[in-house]
Order: C-alpha cells, then sequence, then structure tokens
C-alpha cells in the first residue's frame, strides 16, 4: 500500500443510490488542493515526510515566524500546516516544494484512514462519559445519577484513573477502512462510505489506510 494523504474539509453527512438501488452513507468532504510547503529526508531530519498546507487565512493573522516559513517556500501562507509521511520509494518521495497535491491522487473503491477531531461535548457526568448505571429513580432513593463508590476510605485519597466527570469530546480519533465511493475531481470532493469524525467545516486528514 502506497503511502499518500490530504487535507480537507468536513462538508457533512449525505446518501447515494448504486445501480442496483442499494443505498449508501456518505461523508463528503471537500480534499486540498494542498501545497507542499516543506519536504523532510531522512538526512536533514531523521525521517521522510512532506508538510502540506491546506485553507486560506489572511495573511495579517499569521505571526512573523510562520510568515518566513511560507516566504522560504515561496508559496501562499496556508490555515492548515500537516505533515504525510512516505518511504523513499513512494510517489510521495517525488513531491518537491510548491508542487500541488489534489483529490485524484485517491481512486473510487480504495479504503483510506480518516483523522478529525470529535465534537466536543463540555462538562458531562460519569453517566454520559462512561456509560456508567444510575441508580433507583423512586422518590425514596437518594442516589440518581451520582458517582459512585470512589474505593477504599484508606488511602486517603481518590486513585488516578478513577472515572469521574470531566471534559468530553475534542480528542484526535482516527476511523479505518473507509471506502472511496466517490471522487469529483472538478469540485476537489471525496464521498467516503460511513461517518467520519469531527463537526462541519473541521479539519480532517484522508490517507491510505494502514492495514
Amino acid at each position: 500500500m502506497m503511502a499518500k494523504g490530504i487535507l480537507g474539509k468536513k462538508l457533512g453527512m449525505t446518501q447515494i443510490f448504486t445501480a442496483d438501488g442499494s443505498l449508501i452513507p456518505v461523508t463528503v468532504i471537500e480534499a486540498g488542493p494542498c501545497t507542499v510547503v516543506q519536504k523532510k529526508t531522512e538526512e536533514t531530519d531523521s525521517y521522510n515526510a512532506v508538510q502540506l498546507g491546506f485553507g486560506d487565512k489572511r495573511e495579517k493573522l499569521f505571526n512573523k515566524p510562520l510568515k518566513g516559513h511560507f516566504a522560504k517556500a515561496g508559496v501562499k501562507p496556508k490555515r492548515y500546516l500537516k505533515e504525510i509521511r512516505f518511504e523513499p520509494h513512494e510517489d510521495f518521495a517525488k513531491l518537491n516544494v510548491g508542487d500541488e497535491v489534489r483529490v485524484d491522487i485517491f481512486s473510487e473503491g480504495e479504503k483510506v484512514d480518516v483523522i478529525g477531531k470529535s465534537r466536543g461535548k463540555g462538562y458531562q457526568g460519569s453517566i454520559k462519559l462512561y456509560n456508567q448505571g444510575r441508580g433507583p429513580m423512586a422518590h425514596g432513593s437518594k442516589y440518581h445519577r451520582r458517582v459512585g463508590s470512589l474505593g477504599s476510605i484508606a488511602p486517603n485519597r481518590v486513585f488516578k484513573g478513577r472515572m469521574l466527570p470531566g471534559r468530553m469530546g475534542g480528542d484526535r480519533r482516527t476511523v479505518q477502512n473507509l471506502e472511496v465511493v466517490k471522487v469529483d475531481t472538478e469540485r476537489n470532493l471525496l464521498l467516503v462510505k460511513g461517518s467520519v469524525p469531527g463537526a462541519k467545516g473541521s479539519l480532517v486528514i484522508v490517507r491510505s489506510s494502514v492495514k
């Protein structure tokens, strides 16, 4: 499997029908075009990777180091910067700074992994956060949706790893082995079977499947 990848924006979900009338739920991703901002090699950085830039942002919003980084590459400043690793024998090894990576690097029927940041749910209790059970909801019960036992009284402290209320969501998540249903090169759209992490408009990384 050749290592390749592209940055994109999740547009939302829809459904399409196959020739035999089957319904397929798909996620629509605006994938690229991405610009190669930097190329890293084993000789200079101890690993091989290309740094891709995606999305536009007003130049006045970039700080001085980033402006210099883009000026050195001779490319227009980009909102997002992410690295895609490759091996020396793969196609991505032929890319150079300033080259463009488009959605046509993928084809229909291909398997991909999609990486994104899950939707944030804010501060949640242990029932929603960890799917814990609740107590009786009758009037005589003094225990409904509270946290259960925190362990023995002897240690005089709460052990690390205890499932307590806290922040939920907003984590990096990867969904593996999703099928590419359709590639629209004119509109830079990638239709992937099933759902992917993140809210509408959030950044996602689509790369060739590792399994």
